[in-house]
């Protein structure tokens, strides 16, 4: 995430860096035939490419020394079996062709489904860049160099050279509804992609055996219906388990304070046992005599603390004060151990009390259904007969993800939260440039002076603090900016009432989506195309159109770098990922004193936030498919860019990061629609410079075909979400049928003749999870469903040759969830009525410490010695490749 927050800086940086330069220059307009183009593209990409080249050698360096931070997918012991990646060759360059080798479709089995998906984002991106290259090129390259508008270099080839014929603009015309009408259908068929994807996974034993698929949760319920007969009367037989909500406040401030108590005392038993073996260790260095055996002075009648008695003081043992500065000094582990004798009996109290449904409910619940189908049925069903009760519904919740303090928003609190939020949230995309100017402004202090003079004291300021402030502190404030950002959107997310993890990334990619096409994007190229002929139109306002219609074209060419030096620049960091590793190891020397937090630190997989990260590249889609028809020069080096991000992140989902928050995929139809964003604004943009010019002999046809396409374009939008929208949202009762057709044909049968009735099939499905489960990835799926079509049918095709049939033989089929009852029973409490009562982990030494603190804490709350030990330097060691001590416990599929 660092690294992603570091690219988008990079971004609002060089673009704060470009107005600002072009607003202070008061010669630029008064030379618009002459161009820089060329010059300033190498200038700005040669030292980048050094750059890239330096951090990539980095990286190909540290990647054969530092495992844990550049390969852990690979034999980290947290990940079971079919999360794993395969090794890798450990050598500098030996290792590409068995990366290049595996499919993207591995990380769909063995990552997520929205990580393939955001891989096959880039990838359409870079194949619908390469063809609008073939459709673009060998026409308006031509027409745009013999336009006879005396541009130069880059901008030669620009749509800003065309002044001799405006009956050129007919080739622009229909270069537009050339690569338009293939970006629609590009959409349209990863959208039908998707779909059918989306079923396959949603249906494969993978996920349907997940106790989230068949569960659905209803917010807003009205308090009359929050009693389990009533629900299972309303919603009917299939009903297998309810969770109604409760209220645990209180619940959670004692889980809390257990919890603070228990890894307090586990931090003070650790230090105790690591002072008295430094004692130890430096008494046997001075050649003392060794002690009794620690199973003498373990024994039943051992006092407490006997043991780490005879190395230190009693003054030397771990202490606090009860109150910060002013409080009295106590013995930590004592106190510890007494506030635990309380605090754990009220714990478990209240969780029976919760469990047993004696508590205030809140008004949401989960309610578990029979089978994936019952809990869709449910799901897509109209539940109460008022507005907005038992509304929104969500299934395929995980546990995990859930904003418990979101579920007791009623429905009208809801209305009103999301109406201010999302004011808030355009409110700050509209005035996001203030601030940001400001910061700018620093860099140019002279000006900032003239119009405040009494910042004049700053010129009296040394050299280089002055340096600092101009140079250094416009920079940290425009990072912290930037890096607030993703912060605050995800807060206003959670503030609107969004109940889950995944929710709250939906919205986040819809509103940093919208960030980016305004302030990356259209101010960045109106400001720049404004601020390039500000003087120009102070001297002669009449030429305001003229002017415009010639600096726009022409400020692709800072797109022109921009897109490479994007897909260098950033990428050789996201690879190195330098501040990461360097986190890693600074701040576990210092901060990492017990073997738990350890080993937390060495299993946590940097996770990926989907709602940052999706709308970055879609939006440099966007600004690709804007410049096609304008400055079609763009799509070659936006291809090139976004090849260099599908390459990092590449290597990253399948060697580096986790998967913490699963969208189940609904972040791609998402990114596909706001790819109309650019061809509205593609279309406008051209339909705008027609009519500057539409005046003008042979201007007027162009215009009028470019707002013909713009209306079918709407209304083929309109069209395709009406179509898709229920697919992309629910799961039809039709894959019921011909699941079981396949199903079938898989266990041998020669018709597919369909299963009816209930208990057949449910016998039939367990029997194939079993063969899949005990069978490899292509055993068991039965012959292909089409015949195998040349590339061209296959790519027009979508609807035929990427359908459920073919897409279900993608996803994982050899793994089926399973529960233990309790946890079954437990899944969908709040984690203050489930959580248990920690186990303490603390390193053994050879003194007998640990084993007399384990005999004596244990009393209280459980706690081990075993998996971690005290080496002859006096450092924690643990087993770091088995990675499974005493305290890990298995992941949860829910």
């Amino acid at each position: 995430m660092a690294s992603l927050m570091h690219a988008t800086l990079k971004e609002a940086s060089k673009l704060v860096a470009r107005q600002a330069s072009q607003s202070n220059d008061l010669n630029i307009g008064s030379a618009q035939k002459s161009s820089n183009s060329v010059s300033t593209v190498v200038s700005t990409l040669v030292p980048v490419l050094l750059f890239a080249l330096v951090w990539f050698a980095l990286f190909l360096i540290l990647r054969s020394k530092f495992p844990r931070n550049y390969r852990p997918r690979t034999f980290l012991g947290s990940l079971r079996q079919n999360e794993r990646s395969p090794s890798l060759p450990t050598g500098l360059f030996n290792w590409f062709g068995a990366f290049f080798s595996l499919p993207d479709t591995y990380v769909l089995n063995h990552h997520s489904l929205d990580g393939f998906l955001f891989l096959r984002l880039l990838k359409i991106s870079v194949v619908t860049c390469f063809v609008g290259c073939l459709i673009t090129w060998p026409i308006l390259f031509p027409v745009n160099a013999t336009g006879g508008g005396g541009q130069t270099q880059f901008d030669l080839l620009t749509m800003g050279n065309v002044t001799n014929s405006y009956y050129r603009y007919f080739a622009h015309a229909g270069c537009a509804y050339l690569f338009f009408g293939f970006v629609m259908f590009m959409i349209t068929r990863e959208s039908i992609f998707f779909i059918n994807l989306r079923q396959a996974y949603l249906m494969s034993p993978y996920y349907s055996s997940r106790l989230s698929s068949r569960t659905v949760l209803f917010t807003s319920v009205p308090a009359d219906y929050m009693n389990e007969t009533k629900l299972r009367r309303m919603l009917g037989s299939s009903v297998r388990r309810i969770w109604i909500v409760s209220d645990v406040k209180d619940l959670e401030d004692l889980v809390e304070e257990r919890d603070k108590v228990a890894m307090k005392l586990e931090a003070a038993e650790t230090k105790l046992i690591k002072l008295a073996n430094a004692a130890r260790l430096k008494e046997e260095k001075k050649g003392g005599a060794r002690h009794d055996s620690e199973e003498a002075v373990i024994g039943p009648n051992a006092a407490s603390g006997s043991t780490a008695a005879r190395y230190i003081k009693p003054k030397q043992r771990p202490t606090h004060r009860l109150k910060p500065l002013i409080g009295k000094k106590t013995d930590t582990i004592d106190w510890s151990r007494n506030e635990l004798q309380k605090l754990i009996p009220k714990v478990d109290k209240l969780q029976a009390e919760h469990r047993a449904g004696d508590a205030k409910y809140l008004n949401s619940v989960f309610v578990e259904f029979e089978s994936l189908s019952d809990a869709q049925a449910a799901y897509q069903s109209l539940t109460h007969h008022q507005v907005l009760h038992m509304a929104p519904r969500y299934t395929g919740i995980s546990p995990e993800e859930v904003i418990w303090k979101n579920l007791r928003i009623k429905w009208w609190e809801r209305v009103i939260r999301v109406v201010v939020t999302t004011s808030f949230v355009v409110a700050l995309i509209i005035f996001w440039s203030i601030p940001v100017a400001v910061i700018a402004s620093i860099s140019n202090i002279n000006a900032l002076i003239g119009r405040l003079p009494w910042l004049d004291f700053l010129n009296k300021l040394p050299s280089a603090i002055l340096g600092v402030v101009t140079g250094l502190l416009p920079t940290i404030l425009l990072a912290a900016l930037m890096a607030l950002l993703p912060i605050v959107l995800r807060l206003s997310a959670k503030l609107g009432g969004d109940p889950s993890l995944s929710a709250v990334e939906l919205t986040v990619q819809n509103s940093y989506f919208g960030f980016q096409v305004v302030q990356v994007f259209l101010v960045a190229t109106l400001g720049s195309a404004a601020s390039a002929s500000v003087n120009t139109i102070i001297r002669d306002p009449t030429s305001v159109t003229t002017l415009l219609a010639t600096q726009i074209p022409k400020a692709s060419n800072f797109y022109l770098a921009y897109f490479v030096l994007q897909g260098l620049g950033v990428v050789s960091s996201l690879l190195v990922g330098l501040v990461g590793l360097i986190i890693f190891f600074v701040l576990g020397k210092l901060l990492d004193r017990t073997p738990r937090k350890m080993y937390k630190r060495w299993v946590q997989l940097s996770g990926v936030g989907w709602g940052t990260v999706f709308p970055i590249y879609t939006n440099l889609f966007v600004i690709a498919i804007c410049y096609a028809c304008i400055a079609p020069l763009v799509l070659a080096f936006a291809a090139i860019g976004l090849w260099f991000f599908y390459f990092a992140y590449r290597y990253k989902l399948l060697f580096v990061s986790n998967a913490n928050i699963d969208t189940k995929g609904l972040v791609y139809p998402r990114a596909l629609q706001q790819l109309f964003v650019g061809l509205y604004v593609a279309e406008l943009c051209l339909v705008g410079l027609f009519a500057i010019k539409a005046g003008t002999p042979g201007a007027i046809g162009p215009l009028i075909l470019m707002i013909i396409l713009l209306i079918f374009t709407a209304l083929y939008h309109v069209s395709l979400n009406a179509a898709i929208d229920p697919l992309m949202k629910y799961l039809p009762k039709s894959l019921d049928a011909e699941e079981r057709r396949l199903l079938d044909i898989e266990n041998g049968g020669e018709t597919g003749t369909l299963v009816d009735d209930e208990s057949g099939y449910k016998k039939e499905r367990q029997g194939v999870q079993d063969v899949r489960t005990h069978g490899a990835d292509t055993e068991g799926l039965g012959p292909a469903p089409h015949k195998k079509p040349n590339f061209l049918v296959k790519f027009l095709r979508p609807d035929v040759y990427t359908d459920y049939a073919t897409m279900r033989r993608l996803v994982p089929k050899d793994v089926v969830v399973q529960y233990e009852p309790e946890i079954e029973r437990d899944a969908y409490f709040n984690p203050a009525i489930k959580s248990q009562t920690p186990l303490l982990w603390i390193p053994r030494d050879a003194a007998g410490v640990s084993r007399q603190e384990v005999n004596d804490t244990g009393k209280v709350i459980p706690i081990t010695d075993e998996g971690a030990f005290l080496d002859e330097k006096n450092k924690i060691t643990w087993d770091a490749e088995g990675g499974r001590p005493p305290i890990w416990e298995p992941k949860v599929y829910y």
